[in-house]
């Protein structure tokens, strides 16, 4: 018997939908006017469906008065609050296209993703923690001719355009929403760049409204579900397996706070009994070392997603048993997928969960490729996952030679992670080709490692590293976070734990004691900026 390639493509009994995201958001305010929509718990306030269909269509009227055009960039930089997920669905409704702009951004990031996408509208928070969002965009404000007007959140102009849209004739929206269609460019994300400048991922109605309906099919949402989301929206995790799912099924998001906070997050889950929660893995470590994490009644929570990076296997046990999120999630994707490609399952067993990303997704197709060759492998074999479907961006705006890089002929995308597809279609991710290890000739995967070292009692988070050597090529260093009231490892003292248990070349030669890892606001861990201050450190 031949042996099998690592290809899988996802069956579904569910058609992709056809609708743009105003006629999706339409639907479910028709069928639940009623229901709660969206919580925002820092301000106490709170919209049904028929509430949030009204107050978008108000802010959409709102901007049409202002002169947005179809296909008009604009801008909005804050942190989550209820005015973000209404302009996300004011600029659908209007064939606008929302560029989120990341919170952590400082006036020179800004400059460019203002200029690079043309933004001619930017709605923003004043100010933000130790941002002050209004002083930085005056000051870049000469330099961006594109750049029309600014409308700050809270501010009487904000206002001032909602009740101008109160007043307008709700035909005139119909109008605009009767010129859109479904494969529109409606979203511009910009992702983290390792190097250089970050890229425009363009995504379209299509690609996102399918991608958080599928994710959300795959969680079992209904109208009864109530998601808690302290991921940010302007990443694809909030905006769209948070918004997306919730509206395309009619269930509820609830906004715990601005940004992440542990204990704002289990208080909100606990006051309105969600029954879904989100996160980054650090976010489940954090809520699980709460100290008052006992006081808070979880029972209601079912489901839930963890993405962003890989799970650590004692983690998702205590997610499990502690949190009582029986059918927690593992979702596995980037921003130009919109972002999820494969999926573990509600009834897929917890190894599954903590040992794979799982399988493909509905309406998508996986395979695990030979970097150089760009041959699929045999299952089994591990190379770069690519993936194609109704979820690969249209391309990184205004950046045809990058897009070509990214995006192969036949439409494929190239992840640039290393996975391993088994004989059932799951998928396990080894790490990003750029993050393997080559010591002395041998490929070393440093989640393999940091999945051994997190059972290690006095270990609370571990990431793993190459960093230069002289006669290796690279040699291994474990950043590691301890857990409270444990004594700091030593370099010997990790060796003696591996010795034995861990090949002697998988064995970490520098350990080194953090209380924080560097961090997209995203959650994702920045291993450039590790191995970065780590070869300062050892003088490398």
């Amino acid at each position: 018997m031949p042996t099998m390639r690592s290809y899988s493509s996802g069956v579904s009994d569910a058609p992709l939908l056809g609708d743009t995201i105003g006629e999706n958001l339409d639907r479910a305010v028709r069928a639940f006017p009623e229901r709660d929509a969206l919580v925002d718990r820092p301000t106490a306030r709170r919209w049904t469906y028929a509430q949030l269909g009204a107050d978008v269509d108000a802010l959409a009227l709102g901007l049409l008065e202002l002169g947005i055009a179809k296909g008009d960039r604009v801008g909005i930089w804050a942190p989550n609050c209820a005015e973000w997920t209404l302009t996300q669905y004011a600029t659908a409704k209007l064939g606008a296209i929302l560029v989120n702009v990341n919170p952590a951004y400082r006036s020179h990031e800004l400059e460019y993703v203002l200029k690079q996408s043309g933004i001619r509208l930017l709605v923003a928070a004043e100010r933000f923690r130790t941002s002050d969002y209004a002083a930085m965009i005056e000051e870049v404000r000469p330099r961006c001719p594109a750049l029309e007007r600014v409308l700050l959140i809270g501010h009487p102009e904000w206002e001032a355009v909602t009740a101008a849209g109160r007043l307008a004739d709700r035909a005139r929206l119909a109008e605009r929403e009767a010129e859109l269609a479904p494969d529109d460019p409606i979203n511009i994300q910009y992702t983290s760049g390792t190097t250089g400048f970050s890229k425009g991922a363009t995504l379209s109605h299509h690609n996102i409204l399918n991608n958080g309906y599928f994710v959300g099919e795959l969680l079992d949402y209904t109208e009864q579900d109530r998601i808690c989301v302290p991921v940010p929206f302007y990443h694809c995790f909030g905006m769209v397996m948070g918004n997306l799912a919730a509206t395309s099924h009619g269930a509820c998001t609830v906004i715990p706070a601005p940004a992440f906070e542990p204990g704002a997050t289990l208080a909100a889950v606990a006051a309105e009994r969600c029954t879904s929660l989100y996160g980054v893995p650090t976010m489940f470590i954090a809520e699980l070392a709460d100290p008052d994490f006992e006081r808070y009644d979880l029972t209601s929570l079912r489901t839930g997603i963890m993405a962003g990076s890989p799970c650590p296997t004692e983690v998702m046990k205590e997610v499990i048993g502690r949190m009582g999120m029986t059918e927690v999630s593992i979702c596995y994707g980037m921003t130009e997928t919109s972002p999820v490609s494969t999926q573990t399952r509600t009834d897929d067993s917890v190894e599954r969960r903590v040992s794979t990303v799982g399988r493909v997704g509905p309406h998508l197709e996986v395979k695990v490729v030979d970097p150089a060759t760009g041959r699929t492998v045999p299952r089994g074999e591990p190379g770069e996952l690519c993936t194609r479907g109704y979820s690969v961006m249209l391309g990184y705006w205004g950046e045809p030679e990058r897009t070509a890089e990214a995006v192969d002929a036949a439409r494929w995308m190239h992840t640039g992670d290393l996975a391993v597809m088994d004989e059932d279609g799951y998928l396990a991710i080894t790490g990003r080709i750029k993050d393997m290890v080559i010591r002395g000739g041998e490929n070393l995967y440093p989640r393999e490692i940091e999945e051994f070292l997190h059972a290690h009692p006095d270990i609370l988070d571990v990431q793993v590293i190459g960093v230069p050597d002289p006669k290796y090529g690279e040699e291994l260093m474990a950043w590691i976070r301890m857990r409270e009231g444990a004594d700091p490892l030593t370099a010997e003292d990790v060796r003696a734990y591996c010795t034995g248990r861990l090949a002697h070349f998988k064995i970490p030669r520098y350990v080194h004691i953090v209380d924080e890892f560097p961090m997209t606001v995203t959650g994702k861990i920045r291993k450039v900026q590790m191995r970065e201050e780590s070869a300062r450190l050892l003088g490398l």
